[in-house]
């Protein structure tokens, strides 16, 4: 199913429902009490079905809670190495045969055109990983750990009903106080694994989760609040396929900021709804000059070009933008998508798993 193959309700489903999800017993209950508000005549069950059915289509990734996997424990970092063009697809199938890259991407660029992601439960196993992809392909890394986070946010609405108005509804749930715990307990990490590829679309999500997990379905429903307010979790709601729904233009602008603005510009950047990602990254001399990382995504060549423009304007308020202070490397190919291994980064920060780690 594609954004063509989407009628006005489903439109308005994806368009309200894309974070703010209620976290209660029965939520499809007040969020189709919310839809019927804003004008679409839709029941619970109708809503089940048809966020079901969007599912099943490859519409939606997936429906569920978006867990923020650094505040879950471990580590990830971007990295950019250059692959030779003769040797390409032999150097693409080394990096992609390590389980810790999760992601990887072929993007335009004379020089690094390979971008992956790494995710360890340890920060320390990043480092080994990447000396092991140099010493196997002979090709240099580029590390570019986050440095500061200004947003992750990817939303993508359609044309059609509540485009410019999400509902949140949130403040259904439990309102817990965040707590200053950094380790998850192992019932948070079975949670965790149990919910990380999403929620069963059901009339009642999280009484099944917590039968799947032996545990009160109260309990579910106040630990993933719980996780909301702390950050662990970023928002519970529909996650769409971009490609799907003809966001096929995916460009990451990069930029040279002056270091005394990031700080500036970045909250400015990231106030731009289609900005997804922003991130301020470190340099590496000689080879990599940017600093600031903004994702931006387009339905068409022109939105996207458009959308980098609006970018451009936002930093020139801040600083004088040259020509050779910024670029946009598009993916031209997806090479491995796996995701995050959560339950890996989960079980090396459970209580005891450290309390192992601390009496050994």
């Amino acid at each position: 199913m594609t954004d063509a193959d989407l009628d006005e309700t489903d439109r308005a489903i994806v368009n309200a429902f894309q974070g703010g999800f209620p976290v209660v017993q029965r939520p499809f209950e007040p969020a189709a009490h919310a839809l019927r508000s804003q004008g679409v005549d839709v029941d619970a069950s109708t809503l089940v079905a048809r966020v079901r059915r969007m599912v099943e289509a490859g519409t939606l990734s997936r429906f569920g809670a978006l867990i923020n996997a650094e505040a879950i424990g471990g580590h990830a970092t971007l990295v950019a190495m250059h692959a030779p063009e003769s040797r390409f697809e032999e150097v693409a199938e080394t990096v992609n045969a390590h389980r810790e890259v999760a992601h990887n991407y072929e993007r335009e660029h004379p020089h690094l055109n390979m971008w992956f992601v790494v995710s360890v439960a340890e920060r320390d196993r990043a480092a080994e990983v990447l000396a092991e992809i140099e010493a196997e392909t002979g090709q240099e890394t580029y590390d570019l750990p986050k440095q500061q986070e200004f947003r992750v946010e990817a939303k993508f609405p359609v044309e059609g009903p509540l485009e410019e108005t999400d509902i949140d509804l949130s403040h259904l749930g439990p309102n817990p106080s965040p707590t200053d715990a950094e380790t998850l307990t192992p019932a948070q990490r079975d949670l965790v694994v149990e919910i990380q590829g999403g929620l069963p679309v059901s009339e009642t999500p999280y009484r099944d989760v917590a039968d799947e997990i032996g545990q009160d379905a109260e309990w579910v429903v106040e630990t993933i609040r719980q996780f909301n307010v702390e950050g662990k979790v970023r928002r519970v709601g529909v996650v769409p396929n971009h490609y799907a729904l003809g966001y096929s233009e995916n460009g990451m602008t990069v930029w040279n900021v002056p270091d005394e603005v990031v700080s500036e510009v970045g909250p400015e950047v990231a106030s731009l709804d289609f900005v997804t990602h922003c991130y301020e990254r470190p340099r590496h001399d000689g080879v990599w000059p940017y600093n600031f990382f903004a994702m931006t995504h387009g339905r068409s060549e022109a939105e996207s070009e458009a959308r980098v423009q609006q970018v451009r304007d936002v930093m020139a308020e801040h600083w004088d933008v040259g020509t050779d202070d910024w670029d946009t490397l598009f993916s031209t190919r997806i090479l491995k998508k796996t995701g995050i291994r959560l339950d890996e980064r989960a079980d090396a920060n459970t209580e005891d798993a450290r309390e192992t780690e601390q009496h050994a």
